[in-house]
């Protein structure tokens, strides 16, 4: 696995502050779950609460381990955008925004603010529709910016697949730094999630949202071309 460490921003021309905002809510929202474990349990997606529309309470069984689920917000759809601001522990939410923080101030760069903010959330919310289309009976809850995020991979790898990304590549019990084309890092991070998603598809508990990131990652690739701004058209003889 690739952990990456930064990219190469000489051409960006924009201040990303939706990015910056962005990081700084998801940190904000898990201060506020700490701690909190009925506003954290309440305001996940819960795919049987969306597809039947009912606010779920009491214990739920998760694999070996029970948790409790407590009242949501009204209504309860709403869980779909709040659990996109909020995380698990310490290493979901660091792993997720120093993904943001790397890939998207170049996409929001390419897009600009307003529609970087549209796109990320759309991206979310399919990321969501895609976990309850395939577990729509699923009593667990889920949560993280990870399907936004993804999103936001996807359409890294459109706009700049030949982009550097600075990575940290284990080898054995030593590690090296290394600069790889973003095609590489982000396309072996997507083949991760379809090996992983479509290896634990009718199983529940594993901890991971597979199909989530799927969704998301596909709604990034497919979504990039209606909101990133055209390349200005350069003059003839120039």
């Amino acid at each position: 696995m690739l952990f990456p460490l930064g990219d190469d921003n000489s051409q960006r021309t924009l201040t990303p502050y939706v990015t910056w905002s962005l990081i700084a809510i998801n940190v904000l929202v898990f201060a506020y779950q700490l701690g909190n474990e009925p506003f954290t349990n309440g305001y996940s997606v819960v795919p049987y609460e969306i597809i039947n529309g009912q606010d779920l309470t009491g214990p739920v069984r998760v694999g070996r381990n029970i948790i409790e689920l407590y009242r949501g917000p009204t209504p309860i759809y709403l869980t779909l955008l709040w659990a996109m601001f909020m995380h698990g522990d310490w290493v979901h939410i660091g792993g997720n925004m120093l993904y943001l923080w790397i890939f998207g101030d170049n996409v929001e760069d390419k897009m600009g603010h307003v529609k970087f903010v549209i796109f990320y959330l759309l991206c979310g919310l399919l990321a969501s529709a895609t976990h309850i289309l395939f577990s729509p009976n699923s009593r667990i809850p889920s949560l993280g910016a990870s399907g936004a995020i993804a999103g936001v991979l996807g359409a890294y790898i459109v706009l700049f697949p030949h982009q550097t990304v600075r990575v940290i590549v284990p080898m054995g019990i030593f590690s090296r730094i290394t600069e790889l084309p973003a095609i590489i890092v982000i396309g072996l991070w997507g083949l991760l999630q379809f090996v992983g998603g479509f290896g634990t598809l009718g199983r529940e508990g594993g901890g991971v949202a597979y199909m989530a990131h799927i969704g998301g990652f596909v709604a990034g690739m497919v979504l990039v071309f209606l909101f990133r701004n055209d390349e200005p058209r350069r003059a003839p003889g120039f």
